[in-house]
């Protein structure tokens, strides 16, 4: 980047973005600011007329709600949500993989059915709300006497949940439900599974089978155990039976095309855009080149730049399948009296953004420039390879919930105001846009990405640190999320359909 305490990110811009904070009076590519401008904000490099549009990353992100000065901070007062494309440039190659690059392993457990794990897990999955404190119960007495006897269990992870009953057992609610619970039933990083449900509930233990793909799978119900105490008990004479088997797996060497990624940002400012977002866009790259698999997600977080990530699209099918995931999203919102424009939140807005289109046009940074080869509905099993397409909202922990149960055995997690997350059985980097909130939050934050904005870095060095990384961790290297304990709390299911 620059030394300079602003960035233009594209040539047909008309704002620029302050990489420090900029006093009033200062020049800025040539014109004098006319008030303080904070790190992440626009600074108008025009005059801007009335209903005009501002250009940042080269595409439209609003209009303006007044007439702009050159020098004019640019940001809510000024400028809003107005529905403009400015057509796709033409795409730029993706980051260029090396022979070595491709050729790169990580030491994982490659499963009796084939796929490759991250981390050697037992989980402890509720079919119901009723049943998630005997499962929280159960995990909390499995860490405490059966996981000191093996080490090469990570641990047994309660993935619990407020749906299950008082629900349709048709429609969309049941069915993404189900999809979701049986895609961590079987997820690869579960060596073993021990499903509880009530009993009486519209879940059935009997929808989820009796046999994992690649795992141990068991269930019973409380209600035929005797109790809730009765369960607990029970559940320890299962659990050691299972850590048995799972206690013997051995990290190998398997090839990084067996690595899927849920790319996740959140808690985004003005520079998510600029440093973390396209640096994990380089990752994302090179994973796709050596042949693994990258998921973009958020639906609500790409629109305002769908338009460029469709032009990518490998096929007219897949960019229908994106386009009818728009079609979708507009018509959920406005049955609900919102706009997809209410999505950026206020921290979004105090560390910079503005309007949806802002934060989107951002967001689908994270993807890079790789080919888009596939999308998918919310927890569908994901199979193509490259960079994906899931369709989820922009809540972390519902869309991260979503690419997990798709089989994503990794997320990176960028972040400019500071989220905390993690993703059990999934390990969780969290990657900072700016080096304030590196410095502040360190304990959380594995990567400091904003020495890009400062010209410490560049983009690809940044996202090649961060592809080290994805290695690394999936061979076992801890993330600053896993040190801590995040992951238990995590596991949110889309809730859609009626509540009966």
């Amino acid at each position: 980047m620059t030394k300079d305490p602003w960035i233009i990110l594209s040539a047909g811009d008309n704002v620029a973005v302050a990489t420090a904070a900029i006093p009033s009076g200062a020049t800025v590519a040539g014109i004098q600011t006319r008030e303080k401008i904070d790190p992440g904000h626009k600074i108008a490099l025009a005059d801007i007329p009335l209903g005009q549009p501002i250009i940042k990353y080269g595409q439209a992100i609003g209009r303006t709600t007044a007439d702009v000065k050159a020098g004019d901070h640019i940001h809510s007062h000024n400028l809003h949500f107005e529905n403009d494309r400015l057509a796709a440039t033409a795409n730029s190659a993706p980051e260029k993989a090396t022979a070595a690059d491709r050729a790169r392993t990580f030491m994982g457990y490659r499963r009796a059915d084939g796929r490759s794990a991250t981390r050697n897990y037992i989980g402890i999955i509720a079919s119901v709300n009723c049943s998630t404190t005997v499962c929280r119960a159960i995990a909390d007495e499995a860490n405490k006497t059966i996981l000191p006897h093996f080490d090469g269990i990570d641990g047994f992870v309660p993935i619990v949940h407020d749906q299950g009953c008082g629900m349709s057992s048709t429609g969309d609610g049941m069915a993404v439900l189900h999809r979701t619970l049986a895609g961590y039933t079987r997820h690869v990083n579960f060596g073993g599974v021990l499903m509880i449900g009530l009993g009486c509930e519209v879940n059935q233990l009997t929808l989820y089978g009796q046999s994992g793909a690649g795992n141990s799978k068991r269930h019973f119900n409380i209600q035929d155990a005797g109790g809730s105490r009765r369960a607990v008990e029970r559940a320890m004479g299962m659990l050691r039976e299972i850590a048995q088997d799972v206690g013997k797996e051995k990290r190998v060497a398997l090839p990084i095309s067996d690595i899927i990624i849920g790319l996740q940002c959140g808690g985004s400012d003005g520079f998510s855009g600029i440093t973390a977002n396209p640096a994990l866009g380089v990752a994302a790259d090179l994973l796709a080149a050596a042949g693994g698999t990258a998921i973009l997600s958020e639906t609500s977080e790409i629109y305002g730049a769908e338009h460029l990530l469709r032009s990518r699209a490998v096929s007219d099918e897949v960019a229908r399948k994106l386009d009818d995931k728009i079609a979708w999203w507009e018509k959920y919102v406005a049955m609900h009296g919102a706009s997809l424009d209410n999505n950026p939140s206020p921290g979004n807005k105090r560390g910079g953004l503005t309007t949806i289109l802002e934060k989107s046009l951002g967001a689908v940074a994270k993807g890079g420039r790789s080919p888009l080869t596939a999308v998918y509905g919310y927890a569908e099993r994901v199979s193509a390879p490259g960079l994906v397409f899931m369709d989820t909202p922009g809540y972390d922990p519902v869309s991260a919930t979503g690419q997990v149960a798709g089989g994503a055995n990794m997320i990176a997690f960028t972040t400019g105001r500071g989220s905390c997350f993690g993703c059990r059985p999934a390990p969780s980097i969290k990657l900072s846009s700016n080096s304030a909130l590196y410095a502040s939050m360190e304990e959380d934050m594995d990567i400091d990405c904003g020495t890009i904005a400062t010209g410490d870095a560049t983009i690809s060095a940044k996202g090649r640190e961060i592809f080290d990384l994805i290695i690394d961790t999936a061979s076992g290297k801890k993330t600053k999320s896993e040190e801590f304990g995040y992951g238990d709390n995590e596991f949110v299911p889309w809730h859609l359909g009626a509540t009966l």
